[in-house]
């Protein structure tokens, strides 16, 4: 059993930093199943039906793999909701850009980087919780990061500048992020392979829908009782949150071990019991540990491909928006927060494919070839979501372009284009990369949230200059270069070499 700082071993297979082959993989399954005991078999046939499941669980009720389906789903949908908190939070000020602007004295793009600020912290701060969750747990870092981003959005209700706003931010930002990057990890650990994209979707969908959702629902809010309200409304779904993850949410931290245990449940009772679950010492490496999987092409590539599609799918969109459409066409906060409609649309649809078809094609190929396919075959799909990214911000782009001062439609079904080419790349990319390294899931969400969030922390430092020089076509273009690029020729490579490189 691995217990080192660089992971636990959730998966009940041997710890390997490169990875094994779908052949290898279920030789190694098939194996294990011929090795266990009478009682062990027993124990999961009564459980689950079937013995054909991977990774194969321990003989015990403690076990994540072992809860009943409503438990898993709970857990999932405390932990995906938590995760689109962070970015919800991030994104929750920009329909009131111009409010905030006139309040604090600042310029619109100075406003805007009360955003930025947010995104970068959301990126580096998993860093920090990601060896403290392997040694605690997630329950108890995700409880006191509820209470913490609670207190950080009343100091930035209650700040009277533009610093001190941008302090609360700050703090409010690092105790948010755990869940935003820890989630794949809560899914790999939880759910069985045949599950594991649409589970992994369903995070990474709520990771998603919390930039565009925010200013829609809070466009109303400030128009009516002013943007404060946003930040006192933040704090009130983090108490909420906070109450019912307390008293519902699971523990899905499970050390595993190659000795059957004893047939135990210990589930409820450890709702309000906290204390150290990996006695492993702490060390400086494990702080910095994600970072080294800039060395590995099967998760540095996607991570990569994935950073610009999110640049340009949902940063880009989000960002310009709000700083364009009020002086363009003379919205009010209310009426901007509507523009994010059709983010929210294309990313739900987006993620059918991402998630639900995504696990669909894996398992009609392994019915074709009689096993388990290997992880580049689900890149297939990725294709199709660069291609609706590509075409989306195209769309955008010319139509806002020829809108001249009269607002129309046609720019939010590029945005909704886009977002749903954005979700497709995301849930596909990520499930790649955990599938890869699955036994090591919350390094690889962790590496994946920090290069994505500081490719987009970047973005609205030059987004109005190059718009601003070059004009909404010469963008669009850039963004095409940058994305076949950066996105669909690495991704080319991945699917011929990653089999090799893992």
């Amino acid at each position: 059993m691995e217990k080192s700082g660089q992971h636990l071993h959730v998966e009940g297979a041997p710890s390997s930093s490169q990875g094994m082959e779908s052949g290898q993989s279920d030789f190694y399954l098939e194996d294990r199943i011929a090795h266990l005991s009478e009682e062990h078999r027993q124990y999961l046939l009564a459980r689950h039906g079937t013995l054909d499941l991977d990774p194969l669980p321990d003989m015990n009720d403690a076990d994540p793999y072992n809860w009943p389906r409503w438990r898993k789903n709970l857990n999932l949908t405390l932990v995906a909701f938590h995760a689109m908190m962070a970015t919800f939070t991030a994104a929750a000020i920009q329909c009131a850009f111009e409010n905030i602007s006139e309040d604090l004295g600042v310029s619109m793009q100075r406003t805007s980087y009360l955003v930025s600020l947010f995104i970068a912290i959301l990126g580096g701060a998993p860093l920090f919780w990601r060896p403290l969750c392997n040694r605690f747990g997630r329950r108890p870092i995700f409880l006191i990061s509820l209470i913490c981003s609670l207190i950080g959005n009343i100091g930035c209700a209650k700040s009277p500048s533009y610093a001190t706003m941008g302090l609360c931010r700050a703090i409010t930002s690092f105790f948010i992020s755990p869940a935003a990057a820890i989630g794949s990890a809560v899914v790999a650990e939880t759910f069985f392979r045949k599950d594991r994209a649409r589970c992994m979707g369903a995070w990474t969908l709520m990771v998603t829908l919390g930039v565009p959702a925010a200013p829609f629902i809070f466009g109303f809010v400030a128009q009516r009782v002013g943007y404060r309200w946003i930040y006192y409304t933040l704090a009130i779904v983090n108490a909420i949150q906070f109450i019912i993850y307390l008293t519902l949410g699971p523990e899905s931290l499970y050390v595993r071990s190659e000795i059957p245990r004893n047939n135990i449940t210990n589930t409820k009772q450890g709702l309000f019991k906290f204390g150290r679950i990996d006695p492993a010492p702490l060390r400086l490496w494990d702080f910095i540990q994600p970072l080294s999987y800039v060395m590995k092409p099967c998760v540095i590539i996607p991570a990569a491909a994935y950073a610009m599609i999110f640049l340009w799918g949902s940063v880009m969109l989000t960002i310009e928006i709000p700083q364009i459409y009020p002086a363009k066409f003379g919205l009010n906060t209310q009426q901007i927060g509507l523009q994010f409609l059709g983010i929210i649309v294309g990313s739900v649809i987006g993620e059918q494919i991402g998630g639900f078809i995504s696990d669909r094609w894996m398992l009609m190929r392994q019915k074709r070839a009689g096993e388990p396919p290997a992880p580049e075959y689900r890149l297939w799909l990725s294709y199709i979501g660069h291609a609706l990214t590509i075409c989306g911000i195209v769309v955008f782009a010319i139509q806002l372009r020829d809108s001249g001062s009269t607002w129309n439609i046609t720019p939010v079904i590029g945005s909704a284009i886009a977002a749903g080419g954005n979700q497709i790349v995301t849930t596909v990319y990520i499930t790649y990369a955990v599938d890869c390294y699955r036994e090591d899931a919350a390094s690889v969400g962790v590496f994946i949230t920090f290069v994505r969030q500081m490719w987009g922390f970047i973005g609205p430092f030059w987004f109005p200059q190059m718009f601003e020089v070059v004009g909404w076509a010469g963008g669009a273009g850039i963004a095409i270069a940058l994305m076949v690029g950066v996105s669909v020729l690495p991704t080319i490579l991945v699917q011929w070499r990653g089999a090799r490189w893992r």
